[in-house]
């Protein structure tokens, strides 16, 4: 039977035994499902993970024990400390971490790895500037987890220290830098990011664009554009994502300028490319501003014939957000032709809500032809006041030949 097949069980006892395997592959894989199903609470785990990081011969089982300890609590990785470090586990926690930055400048590896891990979950801003330090620790396997621990602080003062981190030699470094560098969030802190954009390493590109939309400036705007073009999908979903963040996000003397170039720039992009995660975010994204932003968006980037489009602007007239489903009909209306008509059609019936259909209602009267006329004046005697209303005007317009 597999490791893997073990770990879906939560056969503990025989991934405990695979770290006396001969193979490190195996154990480093061991030690690694350990930290994923194992529990705090049952010693042996703990105890076997303590031997692998303290006593194994490869480094690479020694840094997945302590990654594994780390994952069962922080009180499992802090036996680990106190083994190390001779800390007890009962002094005061800036006590704690005075003794955890002591070990960043620990002779052994795994030592200053465990203390990154540790320090970021204390509540003691004194540990930054140790870690900030120990990012230029000689080994990667530090340096890595003093990223990792400084985006769990996200203090602007790591920026320069992470920044330079962009560039080192190994990959996994430069991803924890620049995951860091997005979880801060300042246009400082970002800056660095939008030359990321145009990097080999697919996963360097994701994570650039997922985090500029935190921006409060209009300059990410054409690079993340760019970016719709990636040949990653998953780049070019965080790219829109984080367009519309960025709508939501800059100050209101940049808004306009902001909407300008996002309009233009996403026009023109691939059509599909763009619409896919637009729809995405007004059918399930949790902000309000967001779902506002998409509904806006799309009724000046997509294509009139887009069912997709069309089909989620029309689920929005319904959204909880009444600026949300106003701009989802003000952009049906721009978009209007017969795919907008034939979906509105099926959203005046009774069985939709009171508001929505009084919306489809209205752009019907803006976009509609002679069998939109023919339903609505069915519609004249409805029981809705709402509904009625703009029945009436939409009749009137419909009959006149237009508005």
């Amino acid at each position: 039977m597999s490791l893997y097949q073990y770990a879906r069980d939560g056969n503990v006892e025989r991934l405990r035994d695979a770290l006396g395997s001969d193979s490190p592959a195996v154990r480093r894989r061991a030690a690694e499902f350990l930290g994923e199903v194992g529990h705090e609470s049952d010693q042996a785990t703990v105890d076997v993970l303590l031997r692998a990081a303290t006593d194994d011969d490869d480094a690479q089982v020694r840094g997945a024990a302590v990654d594994a300890l780390d994952e069962l609590g922080q009180e499992a990785l802090e036996q680990l400390l106190s083994e190390l470090t001779g800390t007890s586990g009962s002094e005061a926690e800036w006590v704690t971490a005075r003794k955890f930055a002591r070990a960043l400048t620990a002779d052994r590896p795994e030592l200053r790895m465990a203390a990154a891990n540790a320090l970021a979950h204390l509540d003691d801003a004194s540990g930054l500037r140790h870690l900030v330090e120990a990012l230029d620790d000689g080994d990667s396997r530090v340096r890595l987890r003093a990223c990792q621990a400084c985006g769990t602080f996200a203090d602007p003062r790591s920026v320069p220290a992470l920044t330079k981190r962009l560039d080192d030699d190994d990959p996994r470094v430069r991803r924890a830098a620049a995951n860091a560098l997005g979880n801060v969030g300042t246009d400082r802190a970002l800056a660095p990011l939008l030359d990321l954009l145009d990097e080999d390493d697919e996963s360097l590109r994701r994570i650039a664009a997922g985090a500029l939309g935190r921006a409060n400036n209009p300059e990410p705007v054409e690079p993340l554009a760019r970016a719709l073009g990636d040949e990653s999908a998953s780049v070019r979903n965080a790219a829109v994502y984080s367009i519309i963040e960025l709508l939501s996000n800059v100050p209101t003397r940049h808004s306009h300028a902001v909407r300008d170039r996002v309009v233009s720039e996403l026009k023109s992009a691939d059509d599909e490319t763009v619409v896919e995660p637009l729809v995405e975010i007004l059918s399930d994204g949790q902000q309000t501003r967001q779902r506002r932003n998409a509904a806006w968006i799309l009724g000046r980037v997509a294509e009139p014939k887009s069912a997709l489009a069309v089909e989620a602007l029309a689920g929005a007239l319904a959204d909880e957000d009444p600026q949300t489903a106003q701009f989802a009909a003000t952009s049906l209306t721009s978009l209007g032709g017969p795919v907008v008509e034939d979906r509105l059609l099926d959203r005046i019936g009774t069985e939709h809500p009171e508001e929505a259909r009084a919306k489809a209602v209205f752009v019907l009267g803006q976009v509609g032809g002679q069998e939109t006329l023919n339903r609505l004046e069915a519609l004249t005697d409805d029981e809705s006041p709402a509904v009625r209303k703009r029945v009436f005007s939409a009749v009137s317009k419909l009959r006149a030949g237009g508005p």
